[in-house]
């Protein structure tokens, strides 16, 4: 019973934000995405990554081993996906790119955050910066036919991510006054990428809910068994083990959405995973925290 009731106290913040944010346009009221996801990912993301990564005591070793888990998972899930679609038949530049990367920002952070403190935001944050390597170069290619490592390097995520691990790296501090903007900065990070998580898949639109729902469900099996391996395989101590589980069953990024739209793959068809898979993790991600805390 105490079990259940930590996993309610962890999980209901964050999608209740989300419902907010559903409900919010839902009702008809204006919610510019644009301005909204420009103003997370340039300021409040990169603040509360940095933060993060300065103030965790993670030993170095730890570290490193979570590191290469991330890339590992990211590496193993596309080959294991590539050769899935290429069984099936399905269109490589439509469906390969959702199957591999997740929600790892806007449903990631806030769900390590509120399972295990500052100690998993430092853990989430390398899992999600190797996410933003890997879609800006890799995801890219499978959708348009080309990488950005140019874009990579214009990320203020990833530069957030790197400097925040040379000052953890160094013991290095900002002086007081820098550290608590930042962290002010980074404090508007969670509510304001859940509730746009919500806006998000309120605007979604679909009529390929039957495939959606079996490709959500492989994706959710074959993420969760490999997340479970990787940390076994590596030995990873208890919080990163549940930070890599948790971060590599989140739900296809709205980003898969917004790419296929923009080159050209079946935006409906991604759409319709987007919006099964955030639903299905509604049931499936408590479950999930409930078996590796």
């Amino acid at each position: 019973m105490n079990l259940l009731l930590t996993v309610f106290e962890i999980v209901a913040p964050v999608f209740l934000l989300a419902g907010v944010g559903f409900t919010w346009v839902k009702l008809g009221f204006e919610y510019r995405l644009q301005f909204v996801t420009r103003l997370a990912v340039t300021l409040a993301v990169p603040s509360l990554i940095f933060v993060a990564l300065m103030q965790t005591e993670i030993p170095g070793g730890e570290l490193t081993r979570f590191t290469l888990a991330a890339i590992a998972a990211h590496a193993v899930l596309g080959a294991v996906f590539w050769i899935f679609v290429r069984i099936v038949g399905l269109e490589q530049r439509t469906y390969l790119a959702p199957l591999i990367f997740g929600n790892t920002g806007n449903l990631g952070l806030p769900l390590s955050i509120f399972a295990f403190g500052q100690a998993g935001l430092g853990f989430a944050v390398i899992f999600l910066a190797v996410t933003a390597l890997f879609s800006f170069t890799f995801g890219l290619y499978l959708v348009a036919g080309r990488g950005s490592m140019g874009k990579v390097l214009k990320e203020p995520i990833v530069w957030a991510t790197l400097l925040g691990a040379l000052f953890l790296w160094r013991g290095w501090e900002t002086p007081l006054f820098l550290t608590n903007t930042l962290d002010l900065l980074g404090q508007m990070a969670v509510p304001m990428m859940l509730i746009t998580l919500g806006v998000a898949v309120a605007r979604l639109s679909t009529g390929k809910l039957g495939q959606a729902i079996w490709l959500s469900l492989v994706k959710l099996l074959v993420c969760f068994a490999l997340g479970w391996a990787l940390g076994a395989i590596l030995q990873l101590e208890a919080i990163a083990f549940g930070v890599l589980v948790l971060q590599i069953c989140t739900p296809v990024a709205v980003t898969s959405y917004l790419l296929a739209e923009r080159f050209d793959a079946d935006a409906d068809a991604v759409a319709g995973m987007v919006m099964v898979s955030t639903l299905l993790s509604v049931a499936a991600l408590p479950l999930i925290l409930a078996i590796v805390l």
